[in-house]
């Protein structure tokens, strides 16, 4: 039996779905009065199981029985109002879900990480699994949670749980706008003129799902694996998905200078309006950079082919409209 932790969330969601497909056994662990309607169409083929990571004992409930664990429960946020909470979330959620993998006898976690766990250095051009955790004002509080939480499956490796670490960059899914890498579709489609220097990488929301299923029992552990299917300026990220909406490209570039007084703004107007900052110290402090996170071991080790981001971005892009447009 297959535990699927945050399994209602953006990718939690799609690794549902693929575990559907290959009708695999699995429990669907979500907390209680969760949204679950990204899996809306196939509710009824999941068993669901209501339990907290940071509740240890609904999570030792419910791994019982359990024998693979797929950790994709997560807080993504750099907004520092809630570092506390990616803190507790990611570091001790993770530390709670090995634990209770070890008194319950799982023999293996996946473990959702990030590639922000990598401690990406300035002046870096490639960054690879190799990749030490170094303190650093480049570093975010959600890089170092994920790095940390990194420790803790590597802490039950070695008390002899089986496990591996995939490292995502940016997900692309055509999911909820609102929530997490989702959030550059709602962007754009608003059609905000501005735009960064500096790249992002990016994945397929549907190829991470397929490489974790490909992990879940293959024979390799205590290893880390990037997931990400290549590199893109913002530039032409912005303009790709403006296109596939049918709307203006952003053309405005901004600088560093502009974006870190921009995120002061956005802060004050995030605190008095109680919404989530669009722009936050972090992500203006990253949205600079230009590095690529070298893909080579998973493709290796898979002989695995990501999808070409013009197919990604038009399923995206239909997803979004046709939600705006049942809207109207």
């Amino acid at each position: 039996m297959i535990a699927v932790t945050g399994a209602n969330g953006l990718l939690g969601s799609y690794v549902v779905r693929t575990l559907l497909r290959n009708e695999e056994p699995f429990l669907a662990i979500k907390r209680k009065g969760s949204d679950i309607s990204l899996l809306g169409d196939v509710n009824e083929k999941i068993t669901w199981c209501d339990a907290d990571i940071l509740d240890v004992v609904s999570l030792n409930d419910a791994f019982k029985n359990v024998t693979h664990v797929i950790h994709s429960a997560a807080v993504v946020s750099y907004n520092p109002t809630r570092a506390r909470q990616v803190m507790d979330v990611n570091v001790q959620g993770t530390r709670n879900v090995v634990n209770a993998c070890l008194a319950n006898g799982v023999n293996r976690i996946v473990h959702v990480s990030s590639v922000a766990a990598l401690a990406a250095q300035k002046g870096q051009s490639t960054v690879t699994e190799e990749n030490k955790w170094v303190e650093s004002q480049y570093q975010s509080v959600y890089g170092k949670s994920k790095y940390l939480s990194e420790l803790e499956i590597f802490r039950g490796q070695e008390e002899g749980i089986s496990s591996v670490i995939v490292n995502p960059s940016l997900i692309l899914a055509d999911a909820n706008w609102d929530n997490s890498s989702a959030q550059v579709f709602k962007y754009i489609w608003k059609q905000s003129p501005f735009y960064s220097d500096g790249a992002v990488n990016y994945v397929d929301v549907v190829d991470v799902a397929k490489i974790i299923y490909a992990l879940l029992r293959m024979p390799v552990e205590a290893e880390r694996f990037i997931v990400s299917a290549g590199k893109i300026s913002y530039k032409e990220l912005f303009g790709l998905i403006a296109k596939g909406y049918g709307k203006k490209t952003p053309s405005i570039r901004v600088t560093k200078t502009f974006l870190r007084i921009g995120a002061y703004f956005e802060m004050l107007r995030a605190i008095v309006s109680g919404a989530e900052p669009r722009l936050t110290k972090e992500t203006a402090r990253i949205a600079g950079a230009d590095y690529l996170f070298e893909n080579r071991k998973i493709v290796n080790h898979l002989n695995f082919e990501f999808q070409p981001i013009d197919k990604t971005l038009q399923r995206c892009c239909r997803h979004y409209m046709e939600k705006m447009n049942a809207k109207k």
